[in-house]
């Protein structure tokens, strides 16, 4: 356990350039807009500063989450112990270096996808709809329409465990269906460099529009999400299941089923972290009754129950 003053008292000596935010609401940062609140919200604007905030915690045993966009993370009503790292500054750059670009980890993918079609290079295009962070779709290996994370990787640079900054190839990210090499690790992705093809830019914008036209079609892209809830299952389609047990459109409290989409759960307003955790247990309970298949969330449950 912890001192929670000690913590704000040690983070706000480090002086960061974004400074620390006390007790700050983790529906303010997150898309779902739900859950409570979290110890101390701290915001290094370079590398320096992400090394200064890790070695702290590390020596001061003080809780640490790192946080990108917050598009797949719900922080439980109790609130995030230690501190949230929210990325930012120098971590949101992006760059071309010939045939590849490299961006920060706190970039939005969405961001770098647009970039890539400007300077004419292809292979991002899925990507334009995705809203997480770099970071946060490399870890997860984030994809759509038939391309993931692993098909366009080149390198990821990362801060171990010990603060040493370190580089890994595309085959060392062991990327697999929604997941990576970094999940389960205490390291923090940098930035990460995309290999593309060089191609049109009309053409890949045309490919993007395309993508965003039929995302916008299926998917609940006006209301707070979290996005895609489960992972996709064997043999099956997460969404088609949960539709088949006749629960699109239920709801718990302000928390909602799409009606757009069965995998996505949506607020419809004033929902709670609780809301939403007690919604996924009863998908999964229904679709484990009716086709004996276990649903695995995609989507991050960080904090302690209110």
């Amino acid at each position: 356990m912890y001192d929670k003053d000690s913590l704000l008292e040690e983070i706000r000596g480090l002086k960061l350039s974004g400074g620390c935010q006390a007790d700050a609401e983790m529906a303010d940062v997150t898309s779902i807009r739900a859950g409570g609140r979290a110890d101390a919200l701290v915001f290094p604007e370079n590398i320096s500063e992400i090394v200064k905030v890790a070695v702290l915690c590390k020596r001061k045993r003080f809780p640490l989450l790192i946080l990108g966009n917050g598009t797949n993370v719900l922080a439980r009503d109790g609130g995030v112990r230690g501190a949230v790292m929210k990325l930012g500054g120098r971590l949101n750059e992006i760059r071309r270096e010939g045939d590849k670009i490299a961006a920060g980890a706190g970039a939005s993918l969405a961001d770098v996808a647009l970039f890539a079609a400007g300077q004419g290079l292809s292979g991002l295009e899925f990507a334009r709809g995705i809203p997480g962070s770099v970071g946060g779709a490399v870890c997860m290996n984030a994809g759509a329409y038939g391309s993931e994370m692993k098909d366009v990787v080149y390198r990821t640079v990362y801060l171990d465990a010990n603060g040493s900054v370190c580089l890994i190839d595309n085959i060392g990210h062991c990327f697999e269906y929604r997941r990576s090499w970094f999940q389960g690790q205490k390291c923090i992705i940098l930035e990460t460099e995309f290999l593309l093809a060089r191609g049109d830019p009309g053409a890949i914008r045309e490919k993007m529009g395309e993508l965003g036209r039929r995302r916008a079609e299926s998917q609940p892209l006006d209301v707070p999400s979290a996005g895609s809830v489960f992972r996709r299952p064997a043999g099956g389609h997460a969404a088609r299941m949960i539709e088949d047990c006749g629960l699109k459109g239920c709801s718990v409290g302000g928390a909602k089923v799409s009606e757009k989409h069965a995998g996505f759960i949506v607020n419809t307003g004033g929902a709670t972290a609780d809301d939403v955790v007690r919604l996924i247990s009863r998908i999964k309970k229904n679709v484990r009754r009716k086709f004996g298949v276990s649903l695995q969330t995609e989507i991050k449950i960080v904090g302690e129950r209110g």
